[in-house]
């Protein structure tokens, strides 16, 4: 694709997990990138530091300035009100944006038939898919599940329960269906949509070439690590108990680990393939997202 000859594109959450591979990626190929921050004196990414918070309109006027296209990738996952705090963030941004011109907004959300009972999680989710357009500004939005990849959430703790534990005592979640992703991949559809007439305004689900049971997971990336992992169902488990769990044994805290085991009950597959006509190319297969990610974390 060639670059935007316009102006600058913003990516909000630039220092995050999809964020900062998002930002490398478009520098790469040729964009201005602005990415925007709270802390612009600390970034140490790809693009031009950029001073913003999703909350305070006026330093959303000056990031947002000749900005044509603009990334959304920041939620409040970790805070215990995080769907207000999220929706009030989603509301102002999508004002800001219409204030100033901008074409498009590209929004990472989450899968999840709509019919389901979603979680507060993907609840919130959906209402920022809502909400961002709400002012004018065409929304462009990418759905997915689980993102194979280094410094993911649900990825980290994959990785970290299959190091850390002997053996696995699972919840009945760890049976949900869901379909990962490997992050390179879900960079170059957030790429392949921007400026494009043709996404304007729709939905997009993405996904990996494999639908696998949380189990399954484990259990593939037990086998490429080369450590045993037998597994215990202990249906009784409940929510509450298991986001202490995995916060026990892996790095998540407890707030995130419970919105995450909320969202784990809900199956999560892309039932759409429309992106691969605009965006084409074949999905990494989940033991290759598998060996990217763990070789990342090797060459830390």
């Amino acid at each position: 694709m060639t670059p935007d000859p316009i102006g600058p594109v913003l990516v909000t959450g630039a220092s995050g997990f999809i964020g900062s591979h998002l930002t490398a990626e478009l520098v790469r190929l040729g964009y201005e990138v602005r990415a925007m921050s709270r802390r612009p004196d600390a970034y140490r990414g790809a693009g031009t530091a950029v001073h913003g918070d999703v909350h305070d309109r006026e330093s959303l006027e000056s990031a947002l300035d000749g900005v044509r296209g603009a990334y959304y990738l920041v939620h409040s996952l970790g805070a215990d009100d995080f769907e207000i705090r999220d929706a009030a963030a989603a509301q102002t941004f999508g004002e800001m944006a219409a204030k100033a011109g901008v074409r498009q907004i590209i929004y990472l959300g989450g899968l999840g038939e709509e019919d389901a009972r979603l979680s507060p999680h993907l609840r919130s989710r959906r209402e920022v898919e809502r909400l961002l357009g709400t002012a004018g500004t065409p929304v462009t939005v990418l759905r997915a599940g689980v993102v194979i990849g280094k410094g993911g959430i649900s990825w980290e703790i994959t990785r970290q329960l299959v190091d850390h534990l002997p053996l696995m005592v699972t919840p009945r979640w760890v049976g949900t269906r869901t379909q990962p992703i490997a992050l390179d991949d879900v960079t170059r559809y957030l790429v392949g949509v921007l400026g494009r007439r043709e996404a304007l305004g729709r939905t997009f689900e993405i996904g990996g070439p494999e639908v696998l049971r949380y189990v399954d997971m484990l259990k593939r990336v037990a086998l490429q690590r080369r450590r045993p992992l037998p597994v215990i169902e202990v249906p009784l488990l409940t929510p509450r108990l298991s986001s202490l769990w995995l916060a026990l044994v892996t790095t998540v805290d407890v707030p995130t680990a419970r919105n995450l085991v909320d969202s784990m009950t809900t199956e999560v597959i892309a039932r759409d393939e429309s992106i691969k006509a605009l965006v084409p190319g074949e999905p990494l297969s989940f033991d290759e997202a598998v060996q990217r990610a763990l070789c990342a974390h090797t060459a830390r």
